[in-house]
């Protein structure tokens, strides 16, 4: 709880770190880590390692937390953990610092009783999760492979759980792809339309059959694709002036049925029947491909973890949105995703239930003694 608070404290919004990893780094250096600070331009990123022996079991998180929109809204300062109703409030506190505390809690217990393991223990913590996701656990992992330096087995504590503790662990996550569309043409008045084409009603015919369309039924890892509109800007405040530009972003949350050229395709296809006096400027930015992670020794942990721990065994998910698990699972380490309820996540009050903190230390400690 006391860790969990004092980093809850810190106005880390990405990329910032705000001291964070310096706390962790000091108790992981009292735990007898080699610690490493990686800073690289405006993200801090941390890489602390145990022992020399395989497996290399990592766990691997961030510090960085999303802004907090407008302070009014909250019931208390986002960055003063506050305890209420038997929750603990604060931006970050579900995604996910309470994580790393317990994370950091069950190597403490573990190397109390296992004060030399038979294989290595490592932590990667990046400030860059919430943000562009480039000079973060990206970089590091290149890093890592350069140096012949391979994680067998990781654990991210991004908050997957749905309704209590443990009941949905992450295994794979669909891919995302954005397209950000320019559309310019001229000013006109509304009683004169057939002389101004208007980039509005273009756009609607244009985007209402993607909108509408089934991409895929999923398969059976994968939900289905799907297509979201999430920012639309035109329009010059008047009610008598068709507008000259629009600006249009969108995503694709897509699994293995698809692909980021085929997705391109349809988009680039449906826009080129775009009246040809507005001009087209189409923009694309591939956060992640889709991936599952292989399933061994470490699924198995954490199922056996969880199930010992919360009495049931979680379910095995590929939903939800993107995570720094698609930069190490492309390298053959074995991932999986647990963490706290994530129903607060990224919203005004995110909280974590207290009755959460205690069984996520305890799921960490039983996979470690189980690996």
């Amino acid at each position: 709880m006391a860790l969990a608070q004092e980093l809850i404290s810190r106005r880390s919004i990405t990329p910032a770190d705000a001291g964070c990893q310096q706390v962790i780094g000091q108790l992981l250096n009292s735990y007898g880590f080699a610690v490493e600070y990686l800073q690289y331009g405006d993200v801090a990123n941390l890489w602390a390692v145990l022992g020399q022996h395989k497996p290399l079991c990592v766990f691997a998180g961030h510090t960085d937390v999303v802004p907090t929109g407008s302070l009014d809204m909250w019931d208390s300062d986002p960055f003063t953990p506050t305890i209420k109703d038997n929750y603990l409030y604060g931006r970050g506190a579900a995604d996910m610092k309470t994580s790393i505390a317990a994370m950091l809690v069950a190597v403490q217990k573990f190397l109390e009783t296992h004060p030399n393991p038979k294989s290595s223990i490592g932590f990667l913590i990046t400030s860059d999760e919430e943000g562009p996701a480039i000079d973060g656990t990206s970089r590091v992992v290149n890093k890592l492979v350069n140096e012949g330096i391979h994680i067998d087995y990781a654990i991210v504590g991004e908050p997957s759980s749905t309704n209590r503790i443990g009941d949905v662990i992450r295994v794979g996550r669909r891919g995302s792809l954005n397209g950000s569309l320019r559309l310019t043409g001229t000013l006109g008045h509304v009683a004169y339309a057939d002389l101004t084409p208007n980039p509005i009603h273009e756009l609607i015919q244009v985007f209402a059959g993607l909108v509408k369309r089934e991409w895929d039924q999923g398969n059976q890892y994968f939900t289905p694709t799907t297509f979201q509109i999430s920012n639309l800007v035109s329009g010059t405040g008047a009610e008598n002036v068709i507008p000259g530009e629009l600006e249009l972003q969108f995503n694709f949350r897509f699994n293995t049925e698809q692909s980021e050229k085929s997705l391109k395709a349809i988009v680039e296809d449906a826009i080129a029947a775009i009246n040809p006096k507005i001009t087209r400027h189409l923009t694309w930015r591939l956060s992640g491909q889709p991936f599952l992670s292989k399933q061994g020794a470490l699924t198995q942990a954490v199922c056996e973890a969880t199930q010992q721990v919360t009495g049931e065994l979680p379910i095995k998910s590929t939903s939800g949105g993107t995570s720094d698990a698609r930069f190490l699972v492309p390298q053959g380490t074995e991932t999986v995703e647990l963490g706290p309820v994530n129903r607060t996540i990224h919203k005004i009050n995110e909280c974590v239930s207290l009755d959460e903190l205690e069984p996520l230390a305890r799921i960490y400690l039983r996979t470690l003694e189980l690996l």
